[in-house]
């Protein structure tokens, strides 16, 4: 029997899992892995207990979005892969976002992009959304992570399975 491209590949993405305090995925320096990159975020939130079309689901699913787009626009170097992290922090109600590319000397800058320019605004959403955020050498590595804390508060109580 053999085992078909798509399945190899599925099995080696992260499970989101309630239980996990710390999500963390490797995704490639493209805006495929970008989307990739939020997705991933949205569901595990999702199954960390912030339902779709909650305020702190919202937050994180847009803050993961622009700094996974920062990474693979601004900090891509070819043939690296840039990192996701989620972290859950329970007893403190915060979500902590890590997003890592391998261009440490490209650091993000907020700057007021004008009414007709298409882009530049990403980090504006981000310091709107997040409590604090920031950037750090990347650790052991090469490169940058920018980094977001949300505040989460607690989860809303788990939905009844089926």
């Amino acid at each position: 029997m053999t085992i078909s491209p798509g399945r190899v590949r599925r099995a080696r993405l992260p499970l989101p899992l309630p239980e996990q305090t710390v999500f963390s995925f490797r995704f490639t320096s493209s805006p495929r892995g970008a989307r990739l990159a939020r997705r991933l975020a949205s569901c595990q939130m999702d199954a960390w207990g912030w339902r779709y079309d909650t305020s702190t689901h919202d937050a994180v699913e847009l803050i993961v979005g622009e700094l996974a787009a920062n990474a693979v626009t601004h900090g891509r170097v070819p043939g690296r892969d840039a990192a996701l992290r989620l972290y859950r922090r329970d007893g403190e109600g915060r979500v902590r976002i890590e997003v890592s590319d391998t261009c440490g000397e490209r650091l993000p800058v907020v700057r007021d992009a004008g009414s007709e320019e298409d882009g530049g605004r990403g980090l504006v959403l981000v310091a709107a959304l997040a409590e604090e955020w920031g950037v750090a050498p990347r650790p052991a590595a090469p490169g940058k992570t920018v980094w977001a804390v949300v505040a989460a508060g607690a989860p809303p109580a788990p939905r009844a399975r089926r």
